[in-house]
Protein backbone atom coordinates (compact mmCIF):
# COMPACT_ATOMS: atom_id res chain seq x y z
CA UNK A 1 0.00 0.00 0.00
CA UNK A 2 1.24 3.56 -0.75
CA UNK A 3 1.36 5.93 2.02
CA UNK A 4 0.49 9.47 1.96
CA UNK A 5 0.24 12.52 4.20
CA UNK A 6 -2.94 14.68 4.94
CA UNK A 7 -2.69 18.10 3.73
CA UNK A 8 -1.00 20.67 6.20
CA UNK A 9 -4.17 22.32 7.72
CA UNK A 10 -4.61 25.91 6.36
CA UNK A 11 -4.87 29.18 8.46
CA UNK A 12 -8.73 28.72 8.23
CA UNK A 13 -9.03 24.94 9.60
CA UNK A 14 -5.96 25.91 12.19
CA UNK A 15 -7.72 29.05 13.20
CA UNK A 16 -11.76 27.63 13.41
CA UNK A 17 -10.29 24.80 15.11
CA UNK A 18 -8.50 27.08 18.05
CA UNK A 19 -11.80 29.20 17.98
CA UNK A 20 -13.60 26.06 18.52
CA UNK A 21 -11.73 24.49 21.04
CA UNK A 22 -10.90 27.91 23.43
CA UNK A 23 -15.00 28.14 23.13
CA UNK A 24 -16.11 24.33 23.79
CA UNK A 25 -13.70 24.44 26.56
CA UNK A 26 -15.05 27.61 27.98
CA UNK A 27 -18.55 26.78 27.78
CA UNK A 28 -17.37 23.10 29.65
CA UNK A 29 -15.60 24.98 32.62
CA UNK A 30 -18.33 28.25 32.71
CA UNK A 31 -21.28 25.45 33.14
CA UNK A 32 -19.39 23.06 35.29
CA UNK A 33 -18.94 26.27 37.40
CA UNK A 34 -22.73 26.91 37.97
CA UNK A 35 -23.80 23.69 38.65
CA UNK A 36 -26.03 23.97 41.25
CA UNK A 37 -24.85 21.84 44.22
CA UNK A 38 -26.88 20.27 47.44
CA UNK A 39 -30.53 22.10 46.07
CA UNK A 40 -33.26 20.41 46.75
CA UNK A 41 -34.45 20.07 43.16
CA UNK A 42 -34.20 16.81 42.03
CA UNK A 43 -31.03 16.17 39.34
CA UNK A 44 -30.26 19.53 38.92
CA UNK A 45 -26.71 18.43 39.62
CA UNK A 46 -26.83 15.29 37.40
CA UNK A 47 -28.57 17.40 34.80
CA UNK A 48 -25.90 20.30 35.38
CA UNK A 49 -23.15 17.76 34.91
CA UNK A 50 -24.41 15.91 31.91
CA UNK A 51 -24.17 19.93 30.28
CA UNK A 52 -21.36 20.20 31.00
CA UNK A 53 -19.72 17.34 30.01
CA UNK A 54 -21.42 17.86 26.32
CA UNK A 55 -18.65 20.72 24.99
CA UNK A 56 -15.47 18.43 26.03
CA UNK A 57 -17.25 15.22 24.78
CA UNK A 58 -17.42 17.32 21.25
CA UNK A 59 -13.76 18.04 21.21
CA UNK A 60 -12.75 14.45 21.99
CA UNK A 61 -14.98 13.21 19.15
CA UNK A 62 -13.84 15.35 16.59
CA UNK A 63 -10.23 15.03 17.51
CA UNK A 64 -10.52 11.11 17.08
CA UNK A 65 -11.87 11.72 13.91
CA UNK A 66 -8.92 13.82 12.49
CA UNK A 67 -7.71 12.76 9.37
CA UNK A 68 -3.99 12.28 9.49
CA UNK A 69 -2.81 10.43 6.29
CA UNK A 70 -4.47 7.73 3.02
CA UNK A 71 -3.36 4.39 2.18
CA UNK A 72 -3.90 3.20 -1.34
CA UNK A 73 -4.14 -0.26 -2.30
CA UNK A 74 -5.48 -2.75 -4.64
CA UNK A 75 -8.74 -2.34 -3.86
CA UNK A 76 -9.51 -0.03 -1.35
CA UNK A 77 -8.70 3.47 -0.11
CA UNK A 78 -7.91 4.02 3.77
CA UNK A 79 -8.21 6.83 5.54
CA UNK A 80 -5.88 7.52 8.86
CA UNK A 81 -7.74 8.68 11.66
CA UNK A 82 -6.16 8.91 14.99
CA UNK A 83 -6.87 5.47 15.90
CA UNK A 84 -8.52 3.82 13.34
CA UNK A 85 -8.93 3.87 9.55
CA UNK A 86 -11.61 4.33 7.61
CA UNK A 87 -11.93 2.20 4.86
CA UNK A 88 -13.58 2.95 1.13
CA UNK A 89 -13.81 0.33 -1.78
CA UNK A 90 -12.29 1.45 -4.73
CA UNK A 91 -14.86 -0.71 -6.83
CA UNK A 92 -15.68 1.20 -10.08
CA UNK A 93 -13.41 3.95 -9.39
CA UNK A 94 -13.75 5.52 -13.24
CA UNK A 95 -12.43 8.94 -12.25
CA UNK A 96 -10.27 10.42 -10.27
CA UNK A 97 -8.58 14.26 -10.75
CA UNK A 98 -6.58 17.28 -8.78
CA UNK A 99 -9.26 19.88 -7.92
CA UNK A 100 -8.57 22.70 -5.63
CA UNK A 101 -12.15 24.13 -6.29
CA UNK A 102 -13.98 20.87 -5.30
CA UNK A 103 -15.51 21.87 -2.31
CA UNK A 104 -16.67 25.18 -3.66
CA UNK A 105 -20.30 26.11 -3.32
CA UNK A 106 -20.69 22.76 -1.15
CA UNK A 107 -23.20 22.34 2.04
CA UNK A 108 -23.16 20.24 4.38
CA UNK A 109 -25.54 17.18 5.06
CA UNK A 110 -24.23 15.81 7.81
CA UNK A 111 -20.63 15.93 9.18
CA UNK A 112 -17.88 17.90 10.56
CA UNK A 113 -17.24 21.79 8.77
CA UNK A 114 -14.24 22.09 10.00
CA UNK A 115 -13.25 20.92 13.57
CA UNK A 116 -9.57 19.70 13.31
CA UNK A 117 -10.61 18.44 9.96
CA UNK A 118 -13.55 18.66 7.26
CA UNK A 119 -15.50 15.15 6.51
CA UNK A 120 -19.03 14.16 6.08
CA UNK A 121 -21.08 14.02 4.05
CA UNK A 122 -21.72 17.41 1.36
CA UNK A 123 -23.68 18.46 -1.55
CA UNK A 124 -22.53 20.67 -4.51
CA UNK A 125 -23.90 21.03 -7.70
CA UNK A 126 -20.57 20.13 -9.52
CA UNK A 127 -20.02 17.22 -7.65
CA UNK A 128 -23.68 16.02 -6.24
CA UNK A 129 -23.48 14.43 -3.01
CA UNK A 130 -20.39 13.12 -1.74
CA UNK A 131 -18.42 12.29 1.40
CA UNK A 132 -15.02 14.59 2.28
CA UNK A 133 -12.12 13.14 4.22
CA UNK A 134 -10.42 16.61 3.85
CA UNK A 135 -7.90 18.22 5.36
CA UNK A 136 -7.24 20.88 3.28
CA UNK A 137 -9.43 21.70 0.60
CA UNK A 138 -6.98 23.67 -2.07
CA UNK A 139 -5.26 19.64 -2.30
CA UNK A 140 -8.83 18.32 -2.93
CA UNK A 141 -8.36 15.08 -5.32
CA UNK A 142 -11.97 14.03 -6.08
CA UNK A 143 -12.54 9.98 -6.94
CA UNK A 144 -15.45 8.87 -8.76
CA UNK A 145 -16.23 5.29 -7.70
CA UNK A 146 -19.74 3.31 -8.66
CA UNK A 147 -22.76 5.47 -7.51
CA UNK A 148 -20.56 7.69 -5.10
CA UNK A 149 -18.22 10.27 -4.99
CA UNK A 150 -15.04 10.62 -2.47
CA UNK A 151 -13.11 13.50 -2.10
CA UNK A 152 -9.43 13.32 -0.20
CA UNK A 153 -6.83 15.95 0.55
CA UNK A 154 -3.42 14.30 0.58
CA UNK A 155 -0.13 16.33 0.96
CA UNK A 156 1.05 15.05 -2.82
CA UNK A 157 -2.14 15.15 -5.07
CA UNK A 158 -0.26 14.34 -8.29
CA UNK A 159 1.45 11.46 -6.56
CA UNK A 160 -1.56 10.12 -4.85
CA UNK A 161 -2.90 9.95 -8.64
CA UNK A 162 -0.20 8.19 -10.05
CA UNK A 163 -0.26 5.54 -6.86
CA UNK A 164 -3.84 5.09 -7.40
CA UNK A 165 -3.37 4.72 -11.45
CA UNK A 166 -0.70 1.90 -10.83
CA UNK A 167 -3.69 -0.58 -9.74
CA UNK A 168 -6.25 1.04 -12.20
CA UNK A 169 -4.48 1.51 -15.36
CA UNK A 170 -7.18 2.87 -17.03
CA UNK A 171 -8.49 5.40 -14.53
CA UNK A 172 -8.87 8.92 -16.31
CA UNK A 173 -7.30 11.53 -14.18
CA UNK A 174 -7.59 14.70 -16.28
CA UNK A 175 -8.99 17.30 -14.60
CA UNK A 176 -12.65 18.59 -15.42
Amino acid sequence: MSQFRAAPWPTSLKVISLLATAVLAGVGWATWRVIPRGTRVPFAETFGTVVSTLPPLILVVALLFVVTGYEVGPSELRIRRLLWSTRVRLDGLSRAWADPKAMSCSFRIWGNGGLYSITGYFQSKALGRYRAFVTDPACAVVLVLAGRTVVVSPAEPRAFLQALSLPFPGLDTAPR
